[in-house]
């Protein structure tokens, strides 16, 4: 049953999916299964609920418009779908159990602290596919050395394997943003695969690192890192941020958190 578009709210950052050939290649791209315990982050109006389902048997979505709960609520019956009217930011995804997929149109203000969020839920997730804004995606994909390369890139990466699939242009929406968007998946690396030891001395080694970008390491670094530690690793301090690998930034922290716990022991 499809019911008629609602009011978007700015306050909210909503902007409605409402092309059906992208819904249709956004669906293809998740391939859900009927087995398959999937939450869908935000889905207003149920662009993307009601043909995923057609596959599911069931379907856990996380909404905090109340107006938006109160519609799927009439339209589905509670053994399909399970509501929980929540901000995505502080939900607790592990608690819905392992092996979640994670899908949806993500709102586009609050999209890089809800991907953090969600990277602190990696062990209980096998894929996460999302709709944001192309620049977000293009950060999150990026490359050493390229201009979309920084802090979002380095810490997605190094928990995910991050892929950009395909770019959905602005009316495909209602009302358009003022902006492309594209759809992304996110595969977490299994465990071992994880190049840090210690999550906070990387999270802290990568802000530094980015947070005056054209300044070296060994200005934006000072008092974390010595000379002796850069020429161990064989990282000329005279380099930016930029241009590090994630393997590079994972050897640092690495090497820092070694010497911490030494220290304290």
């Amino acid at each position: 049953m499809s019911m008629a578009l609602p009011q978007a709210k700015k306050a909210l950052g909503q902007h409605f999916l409402v092309d059906g050939h992208y819904v249709g290649r956004i669906i293809a791209a998740i391939r859900p299964q009927p087995a398959d315990r999937m939450v869908e982050i935000g889905p207003g109006p149920g662009a993307l609920t009601r043909p995923l389902l057609e596959t599911l048997g069931h379907l856990d979505v996380v909404e905090l418009d109340r107006d938006m709960v109160a519609r799927l609520e009439a339209e589905f019956p509670p053994e399909r779908l399970t509501l929980h009217r929540a901000d995505a930011l502080h939900f607790p995804f592990g608690d819905l159990g392992t092996d979640l997929r994670v899908v949806g149109n993500l709102p586009y203000n609050i999209s890089s602290p809800l991907l953090f969020h969600l990277a602190e839920h990696a062990r209980c997730i096998r894929d996460m596919v999302f709709m944001l804004q192309k620049e977000v995606v293009d950060r999150m994909a990026a490359a050493p050395a390229t201009p979309d390369y920084g802090r979002l890139s380095v810490m997605l990466q190094a928990r995910f394997r991050v892929e950009k699939l395909f770019t959905v242009p602005p009316g495909a929406f209602r009302p358009p943003p003022k902006v492309d968007s594209a759809i992304v998946r996110l595969i977490p690396l299994p465990g071992e695969a994880v190049p840090y030891r210690d999550h906070t001395q990387f999270a802290e080694v990568v802000a530094r690192a980015f947070g005056q970008r054209r300044k070296t390491l060994r200005n934006t670094l000072r008092g974390l890192v010595d000379e002796a530690l850069f020429e161990k690793l064989a990282i000329d301090p005279g380099r930016r941020g930029e241009t590090l690998s994630v393997a590079e930034f994972a050897a640092l922290a690495n090497c820092l958190a070694e010497d911490r716990a030494g220290t304290a022991g």
